[in-house]
C-alpha cells in the first residue's frame, strides 16, 4: 500500500508523524515538568511551615495554654462527645468515597499518576491505622487525664 502512494504522500505521512511525536514529546515534557513543580512546592510549603513552627515557638505555647484551657472548662461528657463527632467525622469508614476523594487529591497534588488499584489500597488500610491510632491515644493519654472520660466515651461508643 506504501508503494502505491507516490512520494509527496509518503514525505506528507512522515511530516504529520513527525509533528504528532514532537506534540506529543511536548505534552510529556509538560506533564513531567508540572509533576516536578508539585513536588518542589510541597517541599517548599512544608519548609515554611516547619520554620514557621520552630521560629514561633512562643505563639504556639500561647495557643497551646488557650486551646488546654477551652478543653479543660469542658465537662467530660461534652469530651467524650466532642471526640466520638471528630473521630467518625474524620477516621469514619462510612464514606469511602470521601477517603477517595482526600487522598486522590493529595496524590494528584504530589505530581503522582492516578492509580486506581494504589488508591483503593491507601482507602482500606489508611483509614483503619489512623483509627487504631487515634484509640491508642484515647486509651494512654486519656486514662492518665481522666479515666471518667474512658468510661464515658466506652459507654457513648456502644
Amino acid at each position: 500500500m506504501i508503494k502505491e502512494y507516490p512520494e509527496t504522500h509518503l514525505q506528507k505521512l512522515r511530516i504529520g508523524i513527525h509533528k504528532e511525536t514532537i506534540q506529543l514529546v511536548k505534552i510529556h515534557n509538560e506533564y513531567n515538568l508540572h509533576s516536578i513543580l508539585h513536588f518542589s512546592t510541597n517541599i517548599i510549603c512544608f519548609a515554611i511551615l516547619s520554620s514557621y513552627f520552630f521560629l514561633s515557638n512562643e505563639k504556639l505555647v500561647i495557643l497551646n495554654s488557650w486551646v488546654q484551657e477551652f478543653l479543660y472548662n469542658l465537662s467530660d461528657t461534652t469530651k467524650a462527645f466532642s471526640i466520638l463527632l471528630v473521630t467518625d467525622l474524620w477516621i469514619g469508614f462510612h464514606s469511602p468515597h470521601g477517603w477517595e476523594l482526600m487522598i486522590g487529591s493529595v496524590y494528584n497534588d504530589f505530581g503522582l499518576t492516578h492509580n486506581d488499584q494504589i488508591i483503593s489500597g491507601l482507602v482500606s488500610t489508611f483509614p483503619v491505622i489512623l483509627d487504631t491510632i487515634v484509640k491508642y491515644w484515647i486509651f494512654h493519654y486519656l486514662n492518665r487525664v481522666s479515666p471518667s472520660l474512658v468510661v464515658i466515651y466506652h459507654s457513648m461508643n456502644e
